[in-house]
C-alpha cells in the first residue's frame, strides 16, 4: 500500500517547472509541437478511420446519454459510414496511443506532457492524421465502455468483463447519481471534440486556390496543428476523468477550462469555414461570369447572373416615367452599364445627360444606373431615392448584396468613381469603362466602343471637348482655331506675373504683324466648380489615351498633371489642337523672354518659336515630374514613362484629404 501511495504522490507531484498548456499562447503551442513533427511519409485511410471512430462515438455517446437519463431512446436514426473491403485498421498504433493515455491521474501539465509523447510517437504522420488516430483509440475504448454498459445486465459474458474494466463503478444508478454531472460534461466534451476534428479534415480536404482569391486558408490551415493540438489534449483529459471516475480517485480532472477552450476552437474553426466556403463560392461564381461575359448569350442573363444569380429579379426603374419595369427591357439593346456609389456628384451625372438624349427614342441603347453600396441602411436609402430622381434614365433597385460586387471591384477596376461598361446586346463588354471617354469627348465618341475609341485616337488629336464647356468666350475661341493660354496655379503672385507677361505678349507688334490671335483664360482656383471640371476633364483625357501609343497631346496632357498641385502651370492650345504644357517656372521664362525668340516667329511661326525656345529652357532647367492619377474606375498601367525624357517613372502612393472640398479624393 505505501509502494501504491508513493506512486501516486510521485504521479501528483509532477515537476512544476512543466508547462500548463491552459497559459500558452497559440505561437508557444507551436514551436513545442512542431519539434514533434519529422515529416508526413506514412500512408493511412484517414477517411475511413474518422468514419468508423465517428460511428463509434455517436452510438456510444447516445448509450451513455440513455443510461444517465434513464432511456432507452432508439439508434435507428444513426447512418452509419462503412469503409471500403479494403480497409486494414492500424490496431496496433491505437493500442499504443491508449496505452499513452490510460491510467495517468489528472492535471494539465501531465494531459501536455501525454499530448507531446502521442504527437512524437506520431511524427510521420499528417496532422490530420495525428488527430484521428488518437480519435480512433480513444473511440476503441470509449466504444467498448459503452457497449459492456448496454449488454451487461443481459449478457453474463458482458457483465464479466464489465466488472474487469469496472464499468459497473460509472454504471450502477447510484454511481450515475453521484457521477451525473461529470458524466454529462464528458458527452458533451466528446461530441465537441469530434466535431473539430471532423471540421479540420473538411479544411484539409478544400483544393489549392491562389490565396489572392481566398486568402482565408491559408491562416486557417496554418492554424491547423494547433487545433489538432487541442484536440488530442482534449480527449487525454477526457481519458484522465473517465479512468479518475472508474476508479474511484478522490482527484478529479478540471474539464471545464478544456471545454471552454475546445469549444472556441470549434467556433473558430466554423467562422473560418464559413467565411472561405464564402471566398471559394465567389471564385467559382467569379470564373462562371468571366465566361458567361466571354460567351454570346443575351445581355439579360449577363444582368440576372451581375445582379440576381440566386434571387428573382427586381423590376427596374424607369426615370423618364417614375414606373417601375421588367428586367426583360434589356432584351436585344446595347446597354452602357453605369456603375457607382451613393458619393456621385451632379456633375458626373450630367456627363451622361446628353448621352440619354440622343438615345432616348432609339431602342436600341439603354443606361441603366447600378449603385453599389456596401450596406443599405436608412441613410443610404434614402440617398439613393434622392439620386434616381435626378436620373431619367434605368436604375437597378436592389437593397441586398450585389452578388457581382467583388467582379466589379476586381475584374472591372471599380474604385469608388463612377464608370460605365459598354455591353452587347449579346452581353459582351464593348468597352470596360467608357466614362473618361463619354467625360473627355461626348456624343463624338458614340457609341463609345474601344473600336469608336480607336478611331478618335486615330483622327482626332485635340482637347477641344476639355476646355470648350469650361465658358462659351472659350467654345468660341475653339471654333475660331485662335491660341488660347490656359493658366492657373496656387501662388497668386505668379498668376499676375503670368498674366501680365502673357498679356504683353499677345500685344506686342510682331504677334499683330503676323495676325496671330491669342487669348488667355484663367482656370481661377477661387472657383471650385470650373477647377473640378476642368482637371476632371484633363484626368478623363488622360484615362482614356493612357493605354495607347504616346503621341504629343498624351504626353502634354501627363506633364500638365504633374503640374496640377505646382504653384502655377499653363497650356497654350490652338482651336483643338494641343500646341505645349509648363510648369510655372519655365513656361513664364519663356513668355517673359518673348525678346529672345520672337525674331523668328516671321519665318519659323508662333508655334515652332515657341516650342523649341520652351524646349530650350526645360532642358536647362530639368526638374523631376510628379504625377498624381486620381483613384478612377478603370485599370491604369503598371508603368508610365516620363514625357519629358524617355525613363519609366516610379511609382508612389499618396493619400489625400481635402477638408475644404465637397468630396475628398487621393490614390488608396
Amino acid at each position: 500500500m505505501a509502494f501504491i501511495g508513493n506512486t501516486l504522490s510521485s504521479l501528483f507531484n509532477h515537476d512544476d517547472k512543466d508547462p500548463n498548456p491552459l497559459t500558452l499562447s497559440d505561437e508557444q503551442i507551436s514551436e513545442e509541437i512542431y519539434t514533434t513533427h519529422v515529416h508526413s511519409d506514412i500512408k493511412l485511410d484517414v477517411d475511413s478511420l474518422f468514419s468508423l471512430s465517428e460511428n463509434i462515438l455517436e452510438r456510444s455517446t447516445h448509450i451513455v446519454d440513455n443510461v444517465v437519463q434513464g432511456t432507452n431512446a432508439s439508434l435507428e436514426h444513426f447512418d452509419d459510414k462503412i469503409p471500403p473491403a479494403s480497409f486494414s485498421s492500424p490496431l496496433c498504433t491505437l493500442k499504443q496511443i491508449a496505452a499513452e493515455m490510460s491510467c495517468k491521474p489528472p492535471g494539465e501539465k501531465i494531459a501536455h506532457k501525454t499530448t507531446l509523447a502521442i504527437l512524437n510517437k506520431l511524427s510521420h504522420y499528417a496532422w490530420d492524421a495525428k488527430a484521428v488516430l488518437t480519435l480512433a483509440a480513444f473511440a476503441l475504448e470509449y466504444g467498448d465502455f459503452s457497449l459492456l454498459a448496454k449488454f451487461q445486465p443481459t449478457d453474463p459474458l458482458a457483465k464479466s468483463v464489465a466488472i474487469l474494466k469496472r464499468v459497473p463503478a460509472l454504471t450502477r444508478p447510484t454511481a450515475v447519481q453521484k457521477h451525473r454531472q461529470y458524466i454529462v460534461e464528458l458527452n458533451s466534451l466528446i461530441k465537441a471534440t469530434l466535431q473539430v476534428i471532423e471540421l479540420i479534415f473538411e479544411l484539409e480536404n478544400f483544393p489549392s486556390y491562389d490565396p489572392k482569391d481566398v486568402p482565408a486558408l491559408g491562416p486557417a490551415e496554418e492554424k491547423i496543428p494547433v487545433d489538432v493540438y487541442w484536440a488530442i489534449i482534449t480527449i487525454v483529459a477526457i481519458v484522465s476523468q473517465i479512468d479518475s471516475l472508474t476508479t474511484d480517485w478522490e482527484h478529479k480532472q478540471e474539464l471545464s477550462h478544456f471545454g471552454q477552450k475546445i469549444n472556441i476552437v470549434l467556433s473558430k474553426l466554423r467562422q473560418q469555414i464559413t467565411v472561405i466556403k464564402q471566398q471559394i463560392e465567389q471564385v467559382e461564381y467569379r470564373g462562371k461570369l468571366r465566361k458567361l461575359l466571354q460567351t454570346p448569350i443575351e445581355i439579360v442573363e449577363v444582368f440576372k447572373a451581375i445582379i440576381f444569380p440566386k434571387d428573382v429579379p427586381q423590376p427596374l426603374f424607369d426615370g423618364s416615367t417614375k414606373t417601375t419595369v421588367e428586367i426583360d427591357v434589356l432584351k436585344q439593346v446595347n446597354v452602357f452599364f453605369f456603375i457607382s456609389t451613393l458619393e456621385i456628384t451632379d456633375h458626373e451625372i450630367e456627363i451622361l445627360r446628353p448621352v440619354y438624349n440622343h438615345i432616348k427614342t432609339d431602342k436600341k441603347y439603354k443606361i441603366v444606373w447600378l449603385p453599389l453600396v456596401e450596406e443599405w441602411n436608412e441613410t443610404s436609402r434614402k440617398k439613393f431615392e434622392l439620386l434616381k430622381t435626378k436620373m431619367p434614365w434605368l436604375v437597378v433597385q436592389h437593397f441586398g448584396s450585389i452578388a457581382g460586387f467583388k467582379f466589379i471591384k476586381e475584374d472591372w477596376n471599380f474604385k469608388k468613381k463612377p464608370m460605365v461598361v459598354v455591353l452587347s446586346p449579346q452581353g459582351k463588354v464593348q468597352h470596360s469603362n467608357a466614362f473618361h471617354l463619354i467625360e473627355s469627348w461626348g456624343l463624338k465618341a458614340f457609341p463609345f466602343t474601344i473600336e469608336a475609341q480607336e478611331s478618335l485616337d486615330r483622327e482626332i488629336k485635340w482637347v477641344g471637348p476639355v476646355v470648350s464647356s469650361l465658358h462659351s468666350d472659350v467654345d468660341r475661341w475653339v471654333k475660331e482655331e485662335k491660341y488660347v493660354f490656359f493658366y492657373g496655379g496656387h501662388d497668386k503672385e505668379w498668376i499676375q506675373q503670368f498674366s501680365k507677361a502673357a498679356t504683353a505678349l499677345a500685344n506686342d507688334t510682331v504677334i499683330k504683324e503676323q495676325k496671330i490671335s491669342l487669348e488667355l483664360f484663367h482656370v481661377d482656383k477661387e472657383n471650385k466648380s470650373l477647377l473640378s471640371k476642368f482637371w476632371s476633364g484633363i484626368e478623363s483625357l488622360f484615362v482614356t489615351k493612357v493605354h495607347k501609343t504616346v503621341d504629343t497631346v498624351t504626353q502634354e496632357v501627363q506633364k500638365l498633371l504633374s503640374y496640377k498641385n505646382e504653384t502655377g502651370w499653363a497650356l497654350l492650345s490652338k482651336g483643338s489642337a494641343v500646341v505645349v504644357s509648363g510648369h510655372a517656372t519655365s513656361i513664364l521664362k519663356t513668355v517673359t523672354e518673348f525678346e529672345k525668340w520672337k525674331g523668328h516667329v516671321p519665318s519659323m511661326g508662333f508655334e515652332v518659336s515657341l516650342k523649341e525656345y520652351h524646349e530650350k529652357i526645360v532642358r536647362a532647367t530639368h526638374r523631376c515630374l510628379h504625377l498624381e492619377i486620381p483613384n478612377v474606375a478603370g485599370k491604369l498601367p503598371e508603368t508610365i514613362n516620363c514625357p519629358d525624357c524617355p525613363r519609366t517613372m516610379e511609382i508612389f502612393i499618396s493619400y489625400k484629404c481635402c477638408h475644404n472640398e465637397s468630396t475628398a479624393n487621393g490614390i488608396h
